[in-house]
């Protein structure tokens, strides 16, 4: 069974601001591609005594046999992370990891090594050692096309978050942070706020002649708080993130957090059992894009459709979702936790169109993927790291908006569930069956919420679901940026969105 995972660490409730989906734009901090070469070949060239000319040899010595295709990935990254209990610090970390991955592709199989020591006896070896492997693995019967010119875009800012700050200010905006959730209400008894950074900055060299350079900064703040009424104890989380630096939490944002992770406790304590049964569910903006990330996302990459193991392959052109329903994965979206300059294989992100009125234009490829299924990369490669394979995976995927509005969205239900926040879920990508459990959850009776409810799950068939979908709101709503996508044991930053949805037929899962 091929299980993947959507997990949300601190998943807020959707945020009452509606983040626009702003595409390409410059700030004076910005690289452009020949600056993120120059500081690429600053970090990870340079310092090991390293060139270009010595990255053509080793692409030589790799193609010495016959290959499909070939790729080097240099990598660095810096991580920094400090969280913060009780008004105590409980942990700080901070970490450098830097190597190279080597590839050689043949077919569809594939030889790869990779070491954490950059230098050219390194390097050399590691193309040696893929060579060797692919020797035996060779058809030998096509030609590397020669690279055409990659494109550019600038989608955030080359600044370091890690260094926007010294460890003092940063613990000081945590205590901000805890200090304002607990002076939401004099229930609140724990509060667990957390910061992590990252500053990412990768190289990559083909044997087609690309060479591409991204410099990737990354954050996310959290916070989890614990309310108590009485015997009974509830929890909330609040929090957000994306590609630019620390400056971009103001005390306005964290005040807003805190209310969100604060009023989530609250609701909580006063939840009932779910009820159980097959019912229409309306699902929230925002963060409860999950289940269109996870039931229907994953179901649309390469390699699955490719292996004809996914429940969407072979239906290209075919209508697989209510008219009405169209979905995205766009790497372009400025400032996004999903977003890319580039991929991990040196392809320029896209905004690409996969369901389109409910007909299924296409899935989203690496090169391998795309090469052996005859179309074209769609700028979707992505790697935990330079020690892990690519593979084609999300990066901000999202339902465009209908023309209800969310009131009358909910008001159309007699009698169901509204999920307005969730946990997370998994989906089987071969039958398409997913279950998603919610975070917060309303019994809705002629239109009007009734009573929070706890513990309810969903259950349900992807594909299925999609043919399900009956209204559409006009409130298209990104997630704040917390999104961690899990496949084949490779994590990834994601992005996720989509309006108020009503899918008729889900199965509730509950406690009642």
């Amino acid at each position: 069974m091929n299980q993947l995972s959507l997990q949300a660490l601190n998943a807020p409730a959707p945020s009452s601001q509606d983040p626009s989906l702003k595409r390409a734009m410059v700030k004076p901090s910005s690289l452009d591609a020949q600056g993120r070469l120059k500081e690429a070949e600053r970090c990870l060239l340079e310092p090991f005594g390293l060139d270009y000319t010595h990255l053509e040899r080793a692409l030589a010595e790799i193609k010495a046999h016959k290959v499909d295709d070939a790729d080097l990935y240099f990598q660095t990254t810096r991580s920094e992370g400090w969280s913060l209990e009780e008004g105590i610090v409980k942990t700080g970390s901070f970490s450098i990891d830097q190597g190279v991955g080597v590839r050689a592709v043949s077919g569809e199989k594939t030889a790869f090594a990779y070491s954490d020591d950059i230098s050219w006896a390194s390097l050399l070896d590691a193309a040696k050692t893929v060579r060797t492997i692919n020797a035996e693995m060779s058809s030998g019967r096509h030609k590397i096309p020669k690279a055409k010119k990659p494109g550019t875009r600038t989608l955030y800012g080359a600044q370091d978050p890690i260094a926007s700050m010294d460890s003092a200010e940063k613990v000081a905006l945590l205590e901000r942070f805890e200090a304002m959730a607990r002076a939401m209400d004099p229930r609140v008894v724990q509060v667990m706020a957390s910061l992590s950074m990252e500053h990412d900055v990768v190289l990559v060299a083909r044997a087609d002649g690309t060479l591409a350079a991204d410099v990737r900064p990354l954050v996310r703040l959290s916070l989890s708080v614990i309310v108590e009424q009485g015997e009974r104890r509830e929890s909330g989380s609040s929090g957000g993130g994306g590609r630019f630096g620390l400056s971009y939490f103001d005390d306005a944002l964290l005040k807003q957090y805190a209310q969100e992770a604060v009023s989530c406790a609250l609701i909580n304590l006063e939840a009932r059992p779910a009820p159980a049964g097959e019912m229409a569910v309306v699902l929230g903006a925002g963060w409860p894009g999950i289940l269109l990330h996870e039931a229907i996302g994953h179901g649309l990459e390469g390699d699955f459709n490719r292996k004809g193991s996914s429940a969407f392959s072979g239906r290209i052109g075919k209508r697989v979702a209510a008219k009405g329903v169209t979905v995205l994965d766009d790497g372009t979206l400025f400032e996004r936790r999903g977003s890319l300059n580039v991929d991990d294989e040196g392809h320029v992100s896209q905004r690409n169109v996969l369901i389109e009125d409910g007909i299924l234009q296409g899935y989203i490829q690496d090169s391998m993927n795309a090469r052996l299924m005859g179309v074209k990369p769609t700028g979707n490669a992505r790697r935990e790291s330079y020690a892990h394979l690519p593979m084609p995976r999300m990066t901000n995927t999202y339902m465009l908006a209908g023309d209800k509005s969310p009131e009358e969205v909910i008001a159309s239900l007699k009698k169901g569930l509204y999920a307005s926040n969730f946990g997370g879920g998994q989906v089987d990508i071969t039958s398409g069956k997913f279950v998603f459990s919610t975070s917060q959850a309303w019994w809705v009776e002629n239109g009007k919420l009734m009573y929070p409810v706890k513990g309810a799950t969903l259950v349900g068939n992807g594909p299925d679901a999609l043919t399900k979908v009956s209204m559409i709101g006009n409130d298209l709503r990104l997630d704040s940026g917390v999104g961690t996508c899990g496949k084949e044991g490779q994590s990834v930053p994601v992005g996720v969105g989509q309006p108020t949805l009503r899918i008729e037929g889900l199965t509730v899962g509950g406690t009642a």
